[in-house]
């Protein structure tokens, strides 16, 4: 076992970016991508698969803009931003239980509660969402005489978590359309807003309305927002990886491409370090993607083949509700990644493909689960 006293602890599962530095973590310097971001942007929306570090990276946006610039000391934006320029910030994390509206109502009253508690600021309409968010722009505005940064995590959750149930989701996209308006309609007192999830949802499903909203998702120069580099695994990682075969680690975690870097995903270099170098499928494991296996009971999906798909960009870029495609999904939710981009005379084409080991290793089991189950099913038809 390698000796890892003089090192930096691991951050694993930590998305507080005051933790990480504070209790001395490692942590992989993304402040240069936020600068950027925040000097070129003002709606930006980013999608990436789960555990990639979207909340850490939206966390540190919100130290940025709270002016904490003490946590900042050695990072490539402390002598870039002007930390006396500090701004009201409005945090929406959507964590909890969506499986019914009167829930998400819930939820989201609960979380503008504890924006007013941070920003000291009451709200007349507590009971109406949407009324309170608008509340909360224009009163953090009025308070502090600055535009308020809007920065809304998982912003379609509530929309996953009801993917088997297609009515409530429908009901929860409907409701989130009736809130992220607000910003649309608020526009003067807004400075910066960022939002994150996993799914890119047609502007006209969920962002009518918000027009300006840019989607940085695919946009080359923001590829490594998220997710470590082969550059992050031989420089910062080399104090724990001395001993260890590179190339297999690549082989296994690295792949996934958003017209950046090919990148790793951060979870599981992260606990394959910890776990002393076994090789397990790590992300897979700590989300098994149990809607797969819904959707492919439910709509019989075509799975014979998963490499080489080529999808147009105007389905990579859609997910609708009433018309769920597979290979969208898999794009999305980081079980497919793009291969090649082509640019053809009718528009951007892109090739697909299973980025890893992990990843594909862990579909093929998927996916022999869900044929057995569909055989058996089959049998018993006959049977009867």
């Amino acid at each position: 076992m390698k000796d890892t006293t003089k090192i930096k602890k691991l951050p694993i599962g930590i998305q507080t970016f005051r933790e990480i530095v504070e209790k001395d973590y490692l942590y992989v310097d993304k402040t240069a991508i936020a600068y950027e971001l925040i000097e070129n942007y003002k709606y930006s929306f980013l999608s990436r698969p789960r555990r990639f570090g979207k909340s850490l990276f939206l966390d540190t946006l919100d130290n940025i803009f709270s002016g904490n610039r003490e946590l900042f000391k050695g990072l490539n934006i402390y002598d870039r931003w002007d930390w006396e320029d500090n701004y009201p910030v409005i945090k929406i994390d959507w964590a909890g239980d969506f499986k019914t509206l009167k829930s998400t109502h819930q939820v989201a009253q609960q979380i503008l509660q504890e924006n007013q508690k941070r920003l000291d600021i009451e709200c007349e309409f507590k009971k109406n969402p949407a009324g309170c968010f608008r509340e909360l722009i224009q009163k953090a505005y009025q308070k502090y005489q600055k535009p308020v940064v809007i920065l809304i995590d998982e912003y379609d959750k509530p929309i996953l978590d009801n993917l088997d149930d297609t009515q409530r989701a429908l009901e929860n996209r409907d409701f989130l359309r009736s809130f992220y308006v607000m910003m649309k309609a608020n526009d003067a007192y807004i400075k910066f807003a960022f939002l994150t999830g996993i799914s890119k949802f047609s502007k006209a499903n969920i962002f009518s309305g918000l027009n300006n909203l840019e989607d940085i998702s695919l946009t080359p120069k923001y590829g490594n927002i998220c997710g470590y580099t082969q550059n992050d695994i031989e420089t910062t990682f080399m104090p724990y990886l001395k001993d260890v075969d590179l190339d297999r680690v690549k082989r296994w975690y690295n792949g996934y491409n958003f017209l950046g870097d090919s990148v790793y995903n951060p979870f599981d270099i992260l606990k394959f370090i910890k776990n002393d170098f076994i090789f397990k499928n790590y992300w897979w494991e700590s989300g098994n993607p149990s809607f797969l296996i819904t959707l492919l009971n439910k709509h019989h999906y075509n799975i014979t083949n998963l490499e080489n798909l080529k999808l147009g960009e105007e389905l990579l870029n859609s997910f609708e509700i009433e018309k769920l495609t597979l290979e969208v999904l898999l794009f999305q939710s980081g079980y497919l990644t793009i291969k090649e981009q082509h640019q053809t005379p009718i528009g951007i084409r892109y090739t697909l493909k299973v980025p890893n080991m992990e990843v594909q290793t862990s579909l093929n089991a998927l996916f022999l689960q869900h044929l057995a189950d569909d055989t058996h099913d089959r049998f018993k038809e006959k049977r009867c």
